[in-house]
């Protein structure tokens, strides 16, 4: 053994003498430790008079080296080498433009095409009030449709993250007087369990028109028409009495399914439409509490901006959306 620790030292000092960066010391500081190890395992199989000089010479060779790593880690870190080379004429790596995500590029598609039928942009917080997220659409604290859309509290029971973007119309009613046209796009949130066509943040883009003699025929002709922009004139639209506490009468608004062409697939849970917005006629008490008169007319609408994606690109899961796989934006 004696002879083996001879060599190792030799070794070790020649490599220690062409350290230059502290990577490469700890380089060599890491197989001196595996060396070590299998010193003391080699030394337990001598005969036990040769173990005490064998265990003398190896933490002698431990302690050396020990304070040899320490000085020349010192010695880097204090810059005595910080010389640095500069290789003008290395080509630099290639640049890969980046793909714009679905969402955003169909959430551009869907304000473009408002705009151009008249419509303006409007944003709001996405941390809410209850009194703008709820109470002033028509949804008091025991209204038994806030179970649907209860969001994520920061401060219960008045702050919140919103649950629709309905909010937004509401603080802009607050602050202008009819007529306008206005869309409200942004990101949402509702406790849903994440599945195919839900997850528990999502985007919406909202719309409201208020004006003098606005009726139902307004509102389905403002969403088919955007909905054959972009999608095209085959695309079948459907309109279905629903409820909505802030709109009244209302309805649910499907589109036929791209996936299976209307014939019935797992992602239209085999109806062969699938529900993208819900619509309706703003409901008077709305109207009242931002102080307009209870006559005053005008419609609202919410696209699910998320499954708009899935149509147009015919992506056939919500959840591929935040997966975030580059190869499959390169797809699209």
């Amino acid at each position: 053994m004696k002879n083996q620790i001879a060599k190792i030292k030799e070794e070790l000092g020649t490599k220690l003498s062409t350290v230059s960066a502290a990577d490469g010391l700890a380089v060599i500081e890491s197989s001196f430790k595996k060396t070590m190890k299998e010193l003391f395992t080699d030394m337990k199989a001598l005969v036990p008079e040769d173990k005490r000089e064998a265990g003398q010479l190896i933490n002698e060779l431990k302690n050396e080296f020990e304070a040899k790593f320490k000085a020349m880690r010192a010695e880097l870190a204090s810059g005595a080498k910080t010389e640095v080379t500069l290789d003008l004429s290395i080509a630099s790596p290639e640049f890969v433009r980046g793909k714009i995500h679905p969402l955003i590029r169909v959430g551009k598609m869907m304000e473009d095409v408002y705009k151009e039928m008249g419509f303006s942009i409007a944003y709001g917080p996405e941390v809410e009030n209850d009194k703008h997220n709820y109470e002033m659409l028509n949804m008091p604290y025991y209204h038994p449709a806030r179970d649907m859309q209860d969001t994520f509290y920061l401060e219960y029971p008045n702050v919140l993250l919103r649950s629709h973007t309905s909010c937004v119309q509401i603080r802009y009613m607050l602050a202008h007087k009819p007529p306008f046209m206005i869309i409200s796009p942004g990101v949402v949130y509702r406790v849903d369990e994440i599945d195919m066509q839900h997850t528990p943040c999502f985007y919406q883009v909202e719309g409201l028109v208020v004006g003098e003699g606005i009726n139902l025929a307004n509102l389905k002709w403002a969403m088919t028409e955007s909905a054959k922009r972009i999608f095209g004139d085959s695309l079948q639209v459907r309109f279905s009495p629903c409820y909505y506490p802030y709109t009244e009468p209302s309805a649910a608004v499907d589109m036929s399914c791209i996936m299976c062409g209307g014939k019935g697939c797992r992602t239209c849970k085999g109806t062969g439409w699938m529900r993208v917005a819900g619509a309706g006629m703003v409901h008077p008490n709305v109207f009242e509490g931002v102080g307009y008169s209870r006559e005053t007319q005008g419609f609202a609408f919410g696209w699910g901006l998320n499954r708009l994606p899935m149509l147009y690109f015919k992506i056939a899961e919500m959840r591929k959306l935040f997966e975030n796989e580059i190869s499959l934006w390169e797809q699209l």
